[in-house]
Formats: structure tokens, sequence, C-alpha cells
């Protein structure tokens, strides 16, 4: 069982969609220890599920569970932030509040 599930929408193989795609695995790995699931979904080849959720930009993160659902657009570059944005900074992982 996942305490965490995250859908990442990128725009094709780009080089920024795989830094997202990267950026995230790398953020789940030093703050969630006690598991998560990712589903990358190409907003290309699936318009209709992009649309259905309003993804508006690529690459996008929503984190589904646990509630509530919250979202950050770009390459999570910035892993302080993109850990505070998901609520991810208080899990217990190895990484500090404040680190990049």
């Amino acid at each position: 069982m996942t305490d965490y599930s995250f859908r990442l929408y990128i725009a094709g193989r780009t080089a920024r969609s795989q830094a997202a795609v990267s950026n995230l695995r790398f953020l789940c790995e030093s703050h969630l220890p006690k598991g998560y699931e990712i589903e990358v979904i190409d907003a290309i080849e699936r318009p209709d599920l992009a649309e259905q959720e309003r993804i508006l930009a690529t690459p996008t993160v929503v984190r589904l569970e646990p509630a509530p659902q919250l979202r950050v657009i770009g390459d999570l570059s910035d892993h302080g932030r993109a850990a505070d944005v998901l609520g991810l900074s208080d899990s217990g992982g190895m990484l500090s509040r404040r680190s990049t």
C-alpha cells in the first residue's frame, strides 16, 4: 500500500519532461520512505485526460493522495520549494525543509 500517489503530465519526451520525471522520483525517494506511486501521462498522447484534469501547462504534477489534491507546474528542479508545495517537507524523509 502506498501513502502518496502522484500523476505527472508531460508533453513528449523532451529534456524538460525527463527532468520533471527524474526530479519527482528524487523527491519521492528522499521524502517518502513508506512508499509512493507515480503515473506519468503524456498529454500529447492522452489529451482527453489532460483536458479532464484541466492541465494548462506541462510538466504538471498532481498529488492525488493524500487529500487535498495539490499541483505544481514546472520541472521540480527547485527541490525544496516543490517538496513544500507537494506537502512532503514534514513526511519524515532524509532531506530538510530548506534543502535544494
